[in-house]
Formats: C-alpha cells, sequence, structure tokens
C-alpha cells in the first residue's frame, strides 16, 4: 500500500483548481457520502479553524459523534481529519487515499488535487465513521471550494480581510461575496463579519440566495471580564437565548468572537434537532477546546517561553500585535512567510516592538527567501538565517526571555517539532483532543 505522503506529494503539482465540477464527479464515483452527513461549513479570512474547533468540542462533549476537518495543518496531515478530537491513522489515510486515486483514474480520467483529495477522503471517512455531525473549515473562499459539494444545516463566516487576492478578488466586497457562496436558500446562517464593505455584500448575497442570515455582533455581546494572556480568557456571552460565563484556554480577544461565534452555532444545531447541545454541554465544549499554534506558550528550560502562532495575514499580524501590546511582553521575533502573502503588510506591526528579528523560510517550494523579507526593513534591522532549524538555533542562543514565531503555519509547524526534539515539549499537533462528556 502507498504511504499517504508519497499519494498527496504527487497530487501537489496540481496545485489550487478552484471549482467545484471535480470534487461532484469524485464525490459521485464514491457512492456520494456527502449525502450522508450533517455538516456545518466555516468561510472567514482568520477565526475559521479555531471556530470550528471550538463547536466541535461542543458537540463531542454533548456526545454527538462528530467530525472536524480543518486546513491547513500544523504537523502531520492526519490532523486535519479528526472525529472527537481522534485524528484519523495513517494507515487509514494511506488506504483511503489510495482508493480515491484508483476511482478518480478511473472515474475521471485525471487527479484531483490535493485539496480535492483530502476533503473526498474527509467526506467518505465521516460517512463510514457514521458521525452525527461533519463540521468543515473552508479551505480558500466559499463558493467554489471543494468543501462547498455539500448540502450544510448551518453556514457560519468569519470576519472578512484581503487575502488570496489573485483568487478571490481584489477588494472586501468581492473577497466577502466569494466566502458568502456557502449560503443555502432557506438555511440558517450567522456572520461575525464587522467591516462595514464586507458585511454589506454578505447581507446582499443572502438576500440573493434566501438564506436566513443573522449577524453575530446584533445578536451576543460578549464582556471579557479576565484577560488571562496566554493562558486564556473568561467571559460573558449574552445571546438572545441564553447568558453563558465562558473560561476559554485560548488567549486574545479574536478568539472571544470565535467562541461567541461556535456558541452561536450551536444554539442554532439545538433548535434544528442536535437537542444535547445543552447550555452545559455549550459551556464545557468552549472551554475544554484546544487548538495548537493559536497563541500557544511553549515553557523552555531557564524561564523562557517560545509563544507561536499562525499569524499569516495583516489581520492575524494586527491580532498578535494587540495581544503583545495587552500584555506589555518584550518579546524577539522570528518569522518567516510563504511567497503569496503580504509580507510588507504582516511584518512592519510586528518588528516595531521587537527587541531583535531573524527571517527565515518555512519548509515550503512556496516560501519567500528571507533575503527578499529583508529589503522591506531598514538595514541592520534584522539577520537572515535562510533555514528553520539554525534559525531557531540562533534565536534561542540569544536567551530571550519571549521568543515570538509567526507568519506561515508551515513556520510554527516545523518549530513545534524542533522545540520537541530539544525539548520535549509541545506535545504533537495529532495529539488527541481530551474532549469530556457533559454529564
Amino acid at each position: 500500500m502507498q504511504d499517504s505522503t508519497d499519494i498527496l506529494k504527487s497530487l501537489e503539482q496540481y496545485g489550487v483548481r478552484l471549482g467545484l465540477e471535480t470534487t461532484h464527479r469524485l464525490l459521485a464515483a464514491l457512492g456520494h457520502p456527502e449525502r450522508n452527513l450533517s455538516a456545518v461549513l466555516i468561510a472567514g479570512t482568520n477565526g475559521k479553524g479555531s471556530t470550528a474547533a471550538f463547536l466541535a468540542s461542543m458537540g463531542s462533549v454533548a456526545g454527538y459523534r462528530t467530525g472536524l476537518y480543518t486546513s491547513p495543518h500544523l504537523e502531520e496531515v492526519e490532523e486535519r481529519i479528526r472525529i472527537d478530537g481522534r485524528a484519523i491513522s495513517r494507515a487509514e489515510l494511506s488506504a483511503s487515499l489510495g482508493n480515491l486515486v484508483a476511482v478518480a483514474q478511473q472515474a475521471l480520467g485525471h487527479l484531483p488535487t490535493y485539496f480535492e483529495a483530502l476533503t473526498a477522503v474527509a467526506f467518505s471517512h465521516f460517512a463510514a465513521q457514521e458521525v452525527d455531525l461533519a463540521i468543515l473549515e473552508v479551505g480558500m473562499g466559499g463558493r467554489l471550494d471543494a468543501t462547498n459539494a455539500t448540502e450544510p444545516e448551518l453556514s457560519l463566516i468569519t470576519e472578512i480581510g484581503l487575502e488570496h487576492r489573485a483568487h478571490l478578488g481584489e477588494d472586501l466586497d468581492s473577497i466577502a461575496r466569494e466566502k458568502a457562496g456557502i449560503l443555502r436558500a432557506g438555511g440558517p446562517a450567522i456572520a461575525w463579519v464587522e467591516r462595514p464593505e464586507a458585511k454589506r455584500a454578505i447581507q446582499e448575497v443572502a438576500v440573493a440566495v434566501g438564506a436566513d442570515l443573522r449577524l453575530g455582533p446584533e445578536v451576543a455581546k460578549i464582556e471579557i471580564v479576565e484577560d488571562r494572556g496566554w493562558d486564556g480568557q473568561r467571559l460573558h456571552l449574552e445571546t438572545d437565548e441564553d447568558r453563558y460565563r465562558l473560561s476559554l484556554q485560548l488567549g486574545g480577544h479574536h478568539q472571544a468572537k470565535n467562541a461567541a461565534l461556535a456558541v452561536l452555532g450551536a444554539e442554532i444545531l439545538a433548535q434544528r434537532g442536535w437537542e444535547r447541545l445543552s447550555r452545559d454541554a455549550i459551556v464545557a465544549g468552549a472551554e475544554g477546546s484546544r487548538w495548537p499554534g493559536r497563541l500557544e506558550r511553549v515553557d523552555l528550560p531557564g524561564r523562557r517561553s517560545v509563544l507561536l502562532d499562525v499569524a499569516h495575514n495583516p489581520d492575524g499580524a494586527e491580532a498578535l500585535a494587540r495581544f503583545l501590546s495587552r500584555q506589555e511582553l518584550d518579546y524577539n521575533l522570528l518569522f518567516g512567510v510563504l511567497a503569496d502573502k503580504d509580507a510588507g503588510e504582516i511584518l512592519p506591526v510586528l518588528v516595531a516592538k521587537a527587541r531583535s528579528v531573524i527571517l527565515t523560510s518555512p519548509d515550503s517550494e512556496r516560501a519567500l527567501p528571507p533575503a527578499e523579507i529583508e529589503k522591506l526593513l531598514p538595514a541592520g534591522r534584522a539577520v537572515v538565517v535562510p533555514a528553520a532549524a539554525p534559525a531557531l538555533e540562533r534565536a534561542l542562543a540569544d536567551d530571550p526571555e519571549l521568543l515570538v514565531v509567526c507568519g506561515s503555519v508551515y513556520l510554527v509547524g516545523e518549530v513545534r517539532e524542533l522545540l520537541r526534539d530539544r525539548f520535549g515539549v509541545p506535545p504533537p499537533a495529532v495529539s488527541p483532543i481530551p474532549y469530556q462528556r457533559a454529564s
């Protein structure tokens, strides 16, 4: 049996292919597994993975067999496909991908892309395992994303920012309309979108398709009562249905909005037949959710800490900078980014208060050479160390009290593995998430 890593590497050559024709044909050849799923689609720019993780945790705590499909992964591709916090095994993924490739060659006459293949495998795996609920993070956009081949019970949209402009459009209006492509006629939807241009576009799409859209900021009120920094936060949340006191393990005020959106989604699901999504299950699920690589602190010997965050676009960088400013943290910065990201908009806000800056390259053929990033900064402001492993060694040799690592999911994943090899922490990103069932 061919290993999943080899199969997926062979599919990388097909790049990005927006559009649903291949996915629909592939799913038909597989017996339409997506038709056996009760799915929630989550689109947006930042926060859609965290929102998905919150909602999946709530579903599992409530006693529902809950699938979670996210992208990209930090360390191992198996992280992307989970049921009740446990990732698909390497053997299961390899077998499913091998079968999928054979089916595609016979039914399509060509192979799917990397993302199309994994999406189809997730649908098939969730259907075969008879999940009660499948929480699906949209990969890119929404309207033409492979995840949109299913018919969702509920659609959620997080804040919209400028990203993937080559594929989604040059302005917020265009990008928001692409992401609003997950809305369905008569289907419930919630958008936690505050930028006027994006909000207006989503509302117009909702009216055009006949979706039952609610705006999160209009139906929920958040009060953060204790900011515990990277140890999390406590908040009060009031919705039209209930009041909640939540204690989150995830830090950053943006995570409070993601949690609130997940709570609103859980309330709608409860009204639509998932009655075990009770108040207690929602609270316990929110509190039990964890999501590696998002303001994740790793403590090292010598009272040093590394803060890992997958901030890879301007909005993510702003959120990270606000967090660091609120905590009044002095830090050194290790940064690397992909070439399709706007480093000129991401980097300045993070460099502004950094004591020192090391630029490196994520382990990806799409990485932006750090020497090119250096040109965006004043002369002498940064040190270039092309590979991540020696860059991390250089950064830690300065004995910083806090080292912030960000810019690319790929870089954060690589650094997590390097830290674990050297210090034994943090645990693998693929580790099972220990959900506790609500009583």
